[in-house]
Parts: C-alpha cells; structure tokens; sequence
C-alpha cells in the first residue's frame, strides 16, 4: 500500500486498463493523475499525435476546454473578494450591453415575441448558469432562435478560439438576442462562463488572462495553463482529434504548430479556452481541496471554496435543467463546477466535485478521500455522458483505495 492509502496491485489494474485504450487505438495518448492525501500516482501514456513518435510526457499540454470553467469562477471569487465585485449586484454597470433584456415568451415561438426580463443578472446567475441563456440540447433547427443564434455570427460547435471576435464585439453580438428563459429560472450550460470571463475583464480593467495569471495562476505556479501556447513549448501540446460517435475514428481536429491554441486568442474563451498540464491542474485541485491555500499559501478564502463547491440549485431549477435526462437526481452545481449530492456508485463520494473537458478530459476532486483525479487525453468526448474512458478511470481509481 502506498503512503496515500491506495493499493499498488489495485494501481497497476489501473495502469492497464488505461494501457489498453492507447494500444487499440482510441487514444493517441493520455496523461492520468490519482492524488491521495499527498502521495500523487502518474500515468503517462502512448504519443502526442496518432501514429507519431513523439511520446506522451508528464509536461505534455492540453486542451482543457470546460475545465476553464472552475478556474475562471475561482478567480471570480478573488475579485469578489477584493471588493471588485458582488454576487448579487446588477452586471449591468460593467456589461451595459445587458441592461434591460428581453426574454422569449415561448422557446418555440417567434423570435421577436419576447417579454421584459422580470429582473437583471447578476454575477450569481452567471457562475451558476441561471442567467437565462445557454446550450439548447436540440437538434439544428428545433427552434426558430436557433437560426437567430448562427445570424448573430456567435461560433456554435468544439472549442476554437480562432472563431471568435474580441470580446467588446462579441458581447455586442451576444446582446442582439433574447433570453431563452427569466433569469434564475433554470440551469442552462455555457454562456454564462464566456459572460463571466468578459465581465471579470472589465472589472479589473485587464485583459482575462491577466486577471487569472494575477490571482490563479502564478500564486499556484500554474506556468503552463493560458489561452494560447507559446512557440518555445509548441512540441509539448498534444494534437486534438475529434472522435467519431459511430465508428470511433480520431479525426484531426487541431494541430499543435499553426492551430488555433499556437496564438493568442482575440476572445479568451471563459468557458473553454484554456491549456494546461496535469501539474497545472493538480495545483489547482490541491487549492480546491485545501479550502484556498496551497503550498502554505492562501488563494481564496475558506467560505469562498465552500460556497463554490455547494449545490446551489433548488429542486424547482433542477428539474427544468440538465443536459442528460435525469442528470440532476444525484448531481447539483455550483460556480463552474459539478457537485455530487447522492452516491449511487463506486465512485464520488457526496460533496465531491469537478467537471469535465468536452476535447477529452476530466477532473474530479473528492474532499471525503482528499483524492484528485485527472484524466487528460484529446480525443474528444462525443455526448455530454463521460466515455467508457472516463467511467473507467474513476473506477478504478476508487478500487485503488486501500484503507
């Protein structure tokens, strides 16, 4: 057994299982983390690029797509607590662009039938995505504001940083549309992180990748976690393939030199934009779990991760919400992350936490196990349902635990 508590036999079960999907093919390559109570397990795995000889490394660089999203709200919390903001304030005196929205009076109806928005958003709608607007899990054409959505020239699809403008334009374009539903009436996916990445900007009066290097990032030494990667580390960054749901083929999606993440972004994405490294992100994790400090350092304030990590949907919004059927039965949210409300497996106990990267990877923190678990691969997932990687991996993982 090792120091954190975990079997070594039950670690090597792990080790090749996760083998296993490299060498058939459904992963290029992968870098995973299993952190117990300090003593951190590395799996590292297959190549950079299929079919490459360049081997995955423990400093590879990832596309970490909706993992940006507990990052951005952590450093919304920061200037929360510099008094820079307030949960519950207007965003209106920052993001005048949303003063006195409208609302659609009905999801299928005309797109010029719409009602006053019953009350304004606030910063609390935007980190738990009640602000009114977001994913429709529909097929195209399902809904006449769809259509509204594509004319607006707002990008819909995988994480691409080169699809969108900057973000005063952006937000100009985003405000040309109606609310799908009245502020705080339900959960709705994305839109509310790209807000808040805006919004963070302009109350700092800098550019968001500063306000997260400021207060995130180099207090946790995340060095290598920005929108963009620089060329004297462009060989570290893993190609990124999208997976076919049908047959399971790694199509290429972005490549590393001359891609998308090789070149700072005009719009830093809030919600999805982000590279990072698995030593990056387990400091990250290690804060979450720590309640703000790190490394004898304090990042956020103990009630600041609490209140991130609490559930904070009522029954009455989880039922109108979710992206899968029935996803909020064991399941709540809080600032930019998932959080567990009842355990009905192997893995996850209550009030653990985390979420997923859509590009291919997954982060899961467990206050109960003092445990962090990172997956990072870039083959995308290909349903909001974590894959059969992902599910095996937590297994695994928790059939570790040895004590």
């Amino acid at each position: 057994m090792s120091d954190g508590g975990l079997s070594e036999a039950r670690l090597a079960r792990l080790r090749g299982v996760l083998a296993g999907y490299v060498e058939r093919g459904e992963v290029p390559g992968l870098v995973a983390v299993v952190q117990r109570r300090g003593h951190v397990h590395i799996e590292v795995h297959g190549t950079l690029e299929a079919g490459g000889d360049e081997p995955m490394r423990r400093d590879s660089i990832f596309r970490i797509s909706s993992m940006t999203k507990p990052v951005v709200a952590a450093a919304a919390m920061a200037l929360v607590e510099e008094g820079r903001l307030r949960l519950d304030d207007p965003v209106d005196a920052l993001l005048p662009e949303l003063a006195d929205r409208r609302v659609l009076r009905a999801l299928d109806g005309p797109v010029e039938d719409t009602e006053p928005a019953r009350r304004p958003i606030t910063l609390r709608d935007l980190l738990t995505f009640r602000l009114g607007f977001g994913a429709l899990m529909a097929p195209p054409g399902s809904y006449p504001v769809q259509r509204a959505i594509l004319d607006s020239g707002l990008y819909v699809g995988p994480p691409d940083p080169s699809k969108d403008p900057a973000p005063d334009e952006w937000l100009r374009r985003f405000a040309t549309l109606p609310l799908l539903h009245q502020p705080g009436e339900r959960w709705m996916y994305h839109t509310g992180a790209e807000l808040t990445g805006v919004l963070l900007a302009r109350a700092a009066g800098r550019p968001l990748e500063e306000v997260l290097r400021e207060r995130i990032l180099e207090p946790l030494g995340m060095r290598d976690t920005a929108f963009s990667v620089p060329a004297d580390r462009i060989d570290r960054l893993a190609t990124s393939y999208l997976t076919d749901p049908e047959s399971g083929a790694l199509n290429p999606y972005d490549p590393a030199a001359g891609g998308s993440w090789s070149r700072p972004p005009a719009f830093p994405s809030g919600g999805a934009g982000l590279v990072s490294t698995a030593d990056d992100y387990l400091a990250f994790s290690r804060m979450m779990l720590g309640l703000g400090r790190h490394a004898g350092r304090r990042v956020l304030s103990r009630p600041a991760v609490e209140l991130m990590t609490a559930d904070q949907l009522t029954p009455a919004q989880k039922a109108a919400s979710g992206l899968v059927p029935d996803q909020f039965d064991t399941f709540g949210w809080g600032f930019g992350l998932g959080v567990t409300t009842a355990r009905t497996g192997l893995t996850g106990s209550v009030g653990s936490y985390g979420w997923d990267g859509g590009l291919g990877t997954c982060w899961t923190a467990d206050p109960r196990e003092d445990l962090t678990l990172l997956l990072l691969t870039q083959a995308s997932w290909t349903s909001p349902a974590p894959p059969p990687i992902a599910q095996d991996f937590r297994t695994l993982a928790y059939q570790a635990i040895d004590d």
